[in-house]
C-alpha cells in the first residue's frame, strides 16, 4: 500500500470482539497504515475488511493527508429518510416498476440548480441523481422493531413505518479527483502545500456533490412512489475531516449526523438506525457503516452458480422483499451471503459503548439497476 519508510506504529484501537469475522489481511492493512509517517491514531471497527488502498472499516488520524485512505468515492455515505406512505399502500410490483426512474440521472438544468450556491458548483452534473455500481443502493424498508422508544418517538418513527435508505457517493466526480492525483499521493500531502490545498478543495466539493446526490435520489424515489421523504440523518463514511489535532480520514467508517448513523445490513438481513454517543476518544468519533464484506467480489462468483434458478432466487428476500438488479454479475457479488452479520456488528459496537440500536429495518425493495448497467 505504501512505498515509504514507516515510523514506529501507533497503537491500533480495535473495536471488535474475538468472535468478529475479521480477515487477517484486513488486520495486516490496519497495522501497516498505523506505521505510516505522521500517523497519530488508528481505529478499526467490526465491519473491517480488506481494501485496495487500505482497510475498509477504519478511521485514521494523521498530521498529513493521505488521499488513498479516502479512495475514489469521496463523500460516499448513507442517508435515511422517513416516507409518509402507509405500508398497506406499497404494492411491490408497481413500486418496483416506478423505481426504474432512478436508472437515469437528472437533466442538466435540474442538476445545476441542485448544485447552485454550494461548493460543488464547480463540478460536472453528469451522473447526478444516480446510484452507480458496487454496493450502492436505494432501499425501501419497513421499521421491523423499535429498540429505543424515546429516541424513535422523537424522530417520528414507529413499527410498520416505511423508510428509504440511500447509499451512494460522488460517482465519477470523486473518482476523477482521485485518479487525477494518483501519481503524487503515495507519501501523503503535507498540510499547507499546494497539493494538499488543491486536494482538500476538490475533496470538499465532491463531498457536497455526494450529499446532494443522495438527496436528489431520495426525492426522485419518493416522487416515483407518490409520497414525501423526510431526512432523518445523512452520515458520510468515505471522507476527510479537518480537526485541531490533525486530519481524520474515514474509510468505511461513519461520521454520525446529529448523533445518528445508519448501519446497513444486506439484502437478506436487517439494517439498523443507531444512536451514537460521544464515545471513547480512541474511536475517533466514528462507528461502523454496515455489515462489511465477508467475501470479496471475485470469491462470490465461485460460491454462487450462474444458473437461472439461483439468480432468480436472489431477486427475492426472506422478508418477502424484491431486489431490482438486472446486472447478473452485480447480483452475485452483492448477494446477502457476501456480507457479515450486521446484528453481530451492532452487538460489538454496543459492547464497546460506541452506539446502541434505535430501530431495526427489514428490506422491501432494493434498487440497484434495472437495465444491467453498472453506471
Amino acid at each position: 500500500m505504501g512505498n515509504f519508510p514507516i515510523q514506529t506504529p501507533v497503537r491500533v484501537a480495535e473495536f471488535y470482539s474475538d468472535d468478529a469475522w475479521i480477515e487477517g489481511r484486513a488486520v495486516d492493512q490496519l497495522r501497516e497504515v498505523a506505521g505510516w509517517p505522521g500517523m497519530r491514531a488508528v481505529a478499526g471497527f467490526p465491519d473491517l475488511h480488506p481494501g485496495r488502498f487500505g482497510p475498509v472499516g477504519g478511521a485514521f488520524l494523521a498530521d498529513r493527508i493521505y488521499p488513498q485512505l479516502i479512495g475514489p468515492d469521496i463523500g460516499c455515505g448513507m442517508a435515511l429518510f422517513r416516507l409518509d406512505l402507509p405500508r398497506r399502500k406499497l404494492k411491490l410490483d408497481k413500486a418496483a416498476r416506478r423505481l426504474e426512474a432512478l436508472e437515469t440521472g437528472v437533466d442538466a438544468d435540474t442538476g445545476a440548480a441542485a448544485l447552485s450556491g454550494t461548493r460543488a458548483v464547480q463540478l460536472d452534473v453528469c451522473g447526478l441523481g444516480t446510484l452507480g455500481g458496487g454496493n450502492h443502493f436505494c432501499e425501501v424498508q419497513v421499521v421491523d422493531k423499535i429498540a429505543d422508544a424515546a429516541t424513535a418517538s422523537g424522530l417520528g418513527l414507529q413499527a410498520g413505518d416505511l423508510c428509504l435508505l440511500v447509499h451512494t457517493g460522488s460517482r465519477g466526480q470523486g473518482a476523477g479527483v482521485f485518479t487525477g492525483i494518483s501519481d503524487t499521493w503515495a507519501e501523503g500531502f503535507l498540510p499547507g502545500s499546494d497539493a494538499a490545498e488543491a486536494y482538500v478543495a476538490l475533496h470538499d466539493a465532491a463531498q457536497v456533490w455526494a450529499r446532494v446526490n443522495r438527496a436528489l435520489i431520495a426525492g426522485r424515489a419518493a416522487e416515483a412512489l407518490r409520497c414525501e421523504a423526510r431526512l432523518i440523518c445523512d452520515a458520510p463514511h468515505n471522507h476527510l475531516e479537518r480537526r485541531p489535532d490533525g486530519w481524520l480520514h474515514r474509510k468505511g467508517a461513519a461520521a454520525p449526523d446529529r448523533g445518528l448513523a445508519p448501519l446497513a445490513g444486506s439484502r437478506d438481513s436487517l439494517s439498523y438506525l443507531m444512536a451514537v454517543p460521544e464515545g471513547p476518544p480512541e474511536a475517533l468519533g466514528s462507528v461502523s457503516h454496515g455489515a462489511g464484506r465477508r467475501y470479496d467480489r471475485a470469491a462470490m462468483h465461485g460460491r454462487i452458480r450462474r444458473v437461472k434458478s439461483e439468480l432468480e432466487a436472489m431477486r427475492k428476500t426472506r422478508f418477502g422483499g424484491r431486489v431490482i438488479c438486472a446486472d447478473r454479475d452485480l447480483l452475485i457479488e452483492e448477494a446477502g451471503s457476501a456480507y457479515k452479520d450486521a446484528g453481530a456488528v451492532l452487538r460489538d459496537l454496543e459492547a464497546f459503548g460506541l452506539a446502541h440500536a434505535v430501530a431495526a429495518f427489514a428490506p422491501l425493495l432494493t434498487f440497484k439497476t434495472s437495465k444491467g448497467g453498472r453506471g
